[in-house]
This record gives C-alpha cells, sequence and structure tokens, in this order.
C-alpha cells in the first residue's frame, strides 16, 4: 500500500484528544467499504485479513509526550494489530460504521474502563487488558471451558524497569502508580492458561477469530505475544504482526509447533471477541 507522507494531527473527538496520521482514516474508510460479515467472528478475520503486509514497526504508542489515542493503520505491532481488528469489527457491526465511532471503540478497548487518564490508564499488561475488556464485555476468557490451569501472574517488568520506558523514565509518580497496577494484577485469582504441552487437546475449540495471547516464563511479565487464531483449511495457525517477517503474516507454523519452538513460551490464553449486544445499538 502506498500511504501519504506521515504527520501528526491532533483531534478532538468526545473530549478525547488523539494523533492520527493523515492516511489512517483512509485506511479505515476503505475498510468500511467492505462487506460485513454476519458473525464477529468471521469479520475479526476479514479485519486480520486486510492488514496482511501492513509493516510491522514496535513502540508506535510511545511517540507522543502525553498520553494520547494514537491511532496507526499502517504500522502495527501484535498488540495494535489485536486491538485495531477488535474496534474495526465491533464498529462494522454498529448501524453506522464511521470513523469517529472507530475511534471510541478503540479508545474502550486500550484504556482502564476506557478513560484517558495519563500514561498508567493505558492497559499496558496484557492480563490486566483482558480482566478489563471482560468487565466491559468486549471480550470472553475461553481458557478455562477449554481445560486451562489456573494462572498465577507474577508482572513487575515495567516498575523495576521503569528507565526503558520514556513516560516513566523521568516520573517517580507514575512508576509507583504502575506498582500499583502490577500489585492488583497478581492479587487477582481470575486468570487461567493452557500449557503448551496441552494445547493439542483443545484446538478443535479454538474458533477463527478468536484473540491467541502466548504466555510466558519471562521474568516480570505474562505475555509475550498476541495474536489471532487461524484455520487454514484443516490446520489451526494465526495471523499476527511478526517481528521476524517485519509485517503482518499468516503464520506458516501451527500453533502448536509455533509454541513448542518458543522455548519461553509457557502456553496460551485464548479469548473470543463478543458480538455487539441490543443495548449498545
Amino acid at each position: 500500500m502506498n500511504f501519504r507522507p506521515f504527520f501528526i494531527v491532533i483531534l478532538l473527538v468526545n473530549t478525547c484528544v488523539f494523533a492520527q496520521t493523515n492516511s489512517d482514516r483512509s485506511i479505515a474508510e476503505k475498510f468500511f467499504q467492505s462487506e460485513v460479515k454476519t458473525t464477529m467472528d468471521s469479520t475479526i478475520i476479514q479485519t486480520a485479513l486486510f492488514f496482511l503486509n501492513t509493516p510491522y514497526v514496535a513502540g508506535t504508542l510511545e511517540r507522543t509526550e502525553q498520553e494520547e489515542l494514537v491511532v496507526n493503520l499502517h504500522e502495527l505491532d501484535c498488540t495494535t494489530l489485536v486491538e485495531n481488528c477488535l474496534a474495526l469489527s465491533r464498529t462494522m457491526h454498529l448501524p453506522s460504521p464511521d470513523y469517529e465511532t472507530f475511534i471510541q471503540e478503540l479508545r474502550k478497548i486500550r484504556y482502564r474502563s476506557g478513560r484517558i487518564d495519563g500514561y498508567v490508564s493505558r492497559l499496558h499488561y496484557t492480563t490486566d487488558w483482558i480482566y478489563d475488556n471482560v468487565g466491559k464485555g468486549i471480550i470472553e476468557d475461553m481458557t478455562y471451558a477449554l481445560g486451562g490451569r489456573k494462572l498465577k501472574p507474577d508482572v513487575y517488568y515495567m516498575s523495576e524497569n521503569y528507565e526503558k520506558y520514556p513516560h516513566l523514565a523521568d516520573d517517580s509518580v507514575a512508576v509507583q502508580q504502575i506498582r500499583l497496577v502490577e500489585k492488583a494484577i497478581n492479587a487477582r485469582s481470575s486468570y487461567h492458561y493452557i500449557p503448551k504441552k496441552e494445547i493439542t487437546q483443545c484446538l478443535s475449540l479454538i474458533k477463527n477469530g478468536d484473540i491467541i495471547c502466548f504466555t510466558t516464563n519471562i521474568p516480570g511479565l505474562d505475555v509475550s505475544h498476541l495474536s489471532i487464531a487461524y484455520w487454514d483449511k484443516r490446520r489451526l495457525t494465526f495471523i499476527h504482526a511478526s517481528s521476524t517477517a517485519k509485517k503482518v503474516i499468516i503464520n506458516p507454523e501451527s500453533l502448536t509447533d509455533y509454541c513448542n519452538k518458543i522455548h519461553f513460551c509457557s502456553g496460551i490464553i485464548v479469548l473470543r471477541p463478543v458480538n455487539i449486544t441490543t443495548s449498545e445499538l
């Protein structure tokens, strides 16, 4: 895809300041011209396939001096791919899908309780993202129903490595706030995961469009990667923004082969996007 030169535009939508590039609105509007699929899972796949070959770029949410809703549809990492696919798909299932509605959906998904209140209000840890979006009725955590085992988070990476985060490096108050978030995550007992040696037993229960979170044994972290489940004929693989391929791809390996290859992957969490309810229309 050809994009216009990069520049930042600051807009105000529902008192929410956000940053976008000149091409992002046109990318979203091009997607809205697609024929909406009948179910949320099929729309999620439709959206993920729409982004195939989009360049992988890390750290796109860290480019603004103050916390703003960054809209970047032409550069994606694993998290922003999932968030944008989810926000676009939900928008497509609303009566009048448009760019402004997409912005509202993206903010709702990315921030705690859907409100921007500084850097710490963004859902940085995936387990926190899951907890908040389950509570908002946006996703359903299917992991326990698929045979998942208890997962006890022990997150501390951000507070222990605050100097790696531009918004934390010189802000001791924000670091302390992050510690409180980590403490809250670690106190929860609602998380489950499927160990990678047991994934084969539940493959048939994972649906197209499910969000796959790869849990990790890296100290201080909970999840190391996100993707969207994709049945390629009879083989379950996933669509993701790959740091190796440097773009969004259909992974060439199966889900189980990928997990077995990644030594720091301990298993998966399976999330299912929830259909838009009549109360949201």
